[in-house]
């Protein structure tokens, strides 16, 4: 039986963990003002930053899409991981010891599953990493150095040797307490005819990380040509840690020099990494056992954003031979979401990087990546190799071939600029003919495009104005920018964000004071959590409040609000908060005195003198309380 973490072990470690340091691991963050900083959202393909995180309240939370929480959901939704995994991760960051309640003595042996399956891989790389220094690993050794990688290198990328034996590692495994299910599940070991055997055998190895630096899985290169295992290359099967679609060889040490030099230098195998960091390209990354794709790209987008805009490069490097420039092509076709920044880089004589610094030493790698071609000029010219551009037809076929793939470009001013270099590239006299002709392919791809039903997709927009986001079910989602709904707006997000601040004046507001339905349940979630009395802040309050919620839509809204920013300065937090409760307050009293006046209107001084004099009071009463509440908000401008 399993058991139970405390939740004062769950406060302790959300407290100690910076929101930021976590999701800065899988998107480039940057400070949005005040205790705001922000970036792509990793949940949605989006290009202008909508995703907010606030580091001194633990959470975080996406205006385009409605995403949010603290930082145990973030890694819940980025890993796939179960809430006790995203805990117990957490806690070994921290290196600390977490309380189990009740469960006997086999809790700590069986944690969360995503956490035995890491242990199981770093046990695993340190085994073949070790068995890289034995005699029967001459092979792998040999196969090192004849690509220049000493043993600092070896080190560096932690590279290791699968023995011959067949169930060598996993017995070493089990005999430090593993299951075979466990390691079974983490792709190292496999059922045979006779029993549990190991995956590799006699192959070099190399680690395979998570951005966040875990080892996941392996590449196992053939080293033997009696090595039956098929392929040159093998990697980890597809495992609950490692998706080959979702990881990027080198990235976690390539992550925070992607993110400063807003470049990524995108390569096609291990060697080729380890080559290019060696030679001082630290960007360098390679996609494991399959395609680059547009994960892998969303990947790097999201390192390579900075502030409101995207501007950084991903260079492409590809062999020089028939198979490197269809990659090319390939990567061409699916990419034309930031086509303008990307661009080629092809080793002379079809090399990849690893071959030239082989030959050429570390200053050819780095001049390899200086001299890139923009990707659309590469396309172009090698399907102009393709014709003999001596003759008519031969410049003829070329412009049929290659005005379409101009017409691609979407941005219209770089696609004009691209038919007047192919007039130059063709040696084509007629310049204002192809650029007609380019134009009126870009029409007609766009008339396609149009005419076809469009995806429907979710706007995205700069928080906090996400105005037209909506979620299908239970109640509507209430208009961040509605004037009649600001001051009650402003007044929850104090109260979630500030609640030691909002104190007992928001505890005693009446129910009636919030009239959006989404509102009344985050107020009444906030008084069944026992108020801001409580002495609950930052995610643990707003853990506590959005449990009290029960439609989605309306969680959505506590998460939304508590990052939203406030229109202040931090050094006047104390005082917005004070001037919007009483703006708050004194509408409801308004609403009192309207009432009154009504009632006093409906009742005769003579007929009725003690029933008129006493409402009479309490209007002046009241009328003088709503006086002081006014001058109270006064030194509120803002909302």
């Amino acid at each position: 039986m399993a058991g139970r973490i405390s939740d004062r072990d769950i406060a302790a470690i959300r407290e100690r963990t910076r929101i930021e340091d976590i999701v800065g691991e899988y998107v480039s963050l940057k400070r949005a003002g005040g205790d705001s900083i922000k970036g792509l959202c990793p949940f949605h393909d989006e290009k202008s930053p909508s995703f907010h995180v606030r580091p001194n309240h633990g959470l975080y939370h996406c205006f385009g899409c409605g995403e949010g929480g603290d930082v145990y959901s973030f890694l819940q939704k980025m890993d796939h991981i179960s809430f006790v995994e995203a805990v117990e991760q957490l806690a070994d960051r921290l290196s600390y010891t977490i309380s189990y309640e009740g469960g006997g003595p086999s809790v700590q042996r069986d944690r969360g599953t995503r956490a035995r399956l890491i242990a199981a891989n770093a046990a695993a790389q340190e085994f073949y990493a070790a068995r890289l220094r034995e005699p029967d690993a001459q092979a792998a050794r040999d196969y090192l150095t004849e690509r220049n990688f000493d043993g600092a290198a070896a080190l560096q990328f932690g590279c290791g040797y699968a023995p011959e034996g067949w169930d060598t590692l996993t017995k070493h495994l089990m005999s430090k307490g593993f299951e075979f299910k466990e390691l079974e599940a983490a792709g190292l070991s496999k059922e045979g005819r006779r029993g549990p055997i190991d995956r590799f055998h006699r192959r070099l190895l190399w680690p395979i990380r998570s951005v966040a630096g875990d080892v996941i899985g392996f590449g196992a290169r053939k080293l033997f040509d009696d090595d039956t295992m098929p392929g040159k290359y093998v990697n980890t099967p597809e495992t609950i840690l490692y998706k080959k679609s979702q990881v990027l060889f080198g990235l976690d040490l390539a992550k925070r020099d992607i993110a400063k030099g807003h470049q990524a230098v995108v390569v096609e195998g291990y060697t080729d990494v380890m080559a290019m960091h060696l030679a001082g390209v630290k960007t360098a990354v390679a996609s494991c056992g399959t395609a680059f794709g547009e994960e892998h790209l969303a990947m790097l987008r999201r390192l390579l954003m900075d502030d409101s805009y995207f501007r950084g490069e991903i260079i492409y490097t590809f062999d020089g031979d028939a198979a490197g420039q269809a990659a090319a092509m390939k990567a061409f076709e699916g990419d034309q979401k930031m086509a303008g920044q990307t661009f080629v880089a092809v080793a002379p004589d079809g090399m990849d990087p690893c071959d030239l610094r082989l030959k050429s030493g570390d200053a050819a790698v780095r001049d390899l990546v200086a001299r890139r071609t923009p990707m659309f000029e590469f396309v172009v010219k090698s399907i102009l190799t393709e014709h003999d551009l001596e003759t008519a037809e031969g410049r003829v076929e070329a412009l049929r071939r290659t005005v379409p793939v101009v017409a691609q470009i979407k941005e219209s001013t770089l696609r004009d600029s691209y038919a007047n270099l192919l007039c130059g590239w063709v040696g084509w006299d007629d310049l204002p003919s192809v650029r007609r002709r380019v134009r009126d392919e870009a029409r007609k791809r766009a008339s396609t495009r149009g005419s076809s039903p469009a995806p429907k997709r979710r706007q995205v927009v700069e928080a906090p104005a996400a105005d037209a986001l909506a979620l299908p079910i239970g109640i509507s989602r209430p208009r961040p920018n509605d004037p009649a709904l600001s001051t009650q707006r402003a007044v929850l997000k104090a109260a979630l964000q500030h609640p030691g601040i909002a104190g007992s004046v928001f505890d005693s507001l009446p129910p009636e004071t919030f009239t959006h339905p989404a509102y009344v349940v985050i107020r009444q979630a906030m008084a069944d959590a026992g108020g801001t009395s409580k002495g609950l802040g930052g995610a643990e309050w707003i853990e506590v409040v959005t449990k009290g919620v029960e439609d989605m839509t309306v969680a959505s809204v506590v998460s939304e609000l508590a990052v939203e920013p406030m229109p202040c300065d931090e050094d006047t937090v104390p005082r917005y908060i004070n001037g919007v409760l009483a703006r708050l307050q004194e509408a409801w009293v308004g609403e009192q005195v309207a009432d009154l006046k009504s009632k006093l209107q409906r009742v005769s001084p003579a007929a009725a003198p003690e029933e008129y004099n006493s409402l009479f009071g309490d209007l002046v009463a009241l009328e003088q309380y709503r006086r002081q509440l006014r001058e109270q908000a006064v030194g509120d401008q803002s909302v």
